[in-house]
């Protein structure tokens, strides 16, 4: 069977991929959906500390070297990121990135993008400490689109993210050591970049540059925002990237 690994966004872990997961089991492939160091559930809640997104990347490249070939890399939002920069590294068969992250390079596309990086940057200095997720603002924003039962239990189970990962993410310019760069030339892989519409933290617009940027396919999926794997919607967002990969990948079960 293939294998897809399916990485996680900003305060959260492989739990995130309990429904998204599904449809691409059915299908028969094997979903990998581990957690980033410092995420899992029984982790300590500032085990984030200090830890990179390049300590991420090297998480998954290490899992992917365990398995018999290359999987599928599917990250959503930051795990999109994660699942950029070990892509080289890991030789992925393809990439779908739902939502992702921008690598280094790619500039804001909107005022709320804007804010966002500048309030990071204006913060008290959390640069080695972890940050608490900010619930008001994943309601509004991430799971604005997501049913109650949904968006309160994925509320309940966030956990602190690396104050260092925000700022590479986020204040990208600010880092001389371009952590979440992901090297000359577009990835050698088949990619698909899925964004929402109405996705206000990484919009459309930047998410299609993205695309640009790592010679992938780009699909705006209309009506929907940033929680993609499991908003109302979410099945047609797994339907679509499994499409793509029978389609334009040539993977399928």
């Amino acid at each position: 069977m293939p294998t897809v690994v399916m990485t996680h966004g900003a305060f959260c872990g492989g739990w995130a991929f309990e429904a998204f997961r599904q449809p691409f089991e059915a299908a028969g492939w094997d979903v990998l959906a581990p957690d980033l160091p410092g995420h899992a559930e029984g982790d300590a809640r500032d085990a984030v500390a200090g830890l990179s997104m390049s300590d991420y990347a090297n998480a998954l490249v290490g899992l992917c070297a365990t398995l018999p070939e290359p999987p599928v890399l599917l990250g959503h939002s930051m795990g999109g990121l994660v699942s950029q920069i070990a892509a080289r590294r890991v030789r992925a068969r393809a990439l779908v990135l739902l939502a992702p992250s921008a690598p280094w390079g790619i500039p804001g596309s909107s005022i709320e993008e804007a804010i966002t990086a500048m309030g990071v940057h204006l913060a008290d200095p959390f640069w080695m400490g972890s940050v608490e997720p900010d619930r008001g603002l994943m309601r509004s924003h991430s799971l604005d689109r997501t049913p109650a039962p949904v968006r309160d239990a994925v509320i309940a189970r966030l956990r602190p993210e690396s104050g260092r990962a925000v700022r590479e993410v986020l204040n990208w310019w600010l880092d001389p050591f371009m952590t979440t760069s992901i090297g000359p030339g577009a990835l050698p892989m088949p990619g698909l970049c899925v964004a929402g519409e109405r996705d206000v933290v990484h919009p459309a617009a930047t998410v299609r540059q993205t695309a640009g940027r790592i010679g992938a396919s780009f699909l705006p999926m209309p009506g929907m925002s940033h929680w993609l794997i499991g908003e109302t919607g979410w099945e047609q967002v797994a339907e679509a990237s499994l499409q793509w990969l029978a389609a334009e990948a040539r993977i399928s079960a």
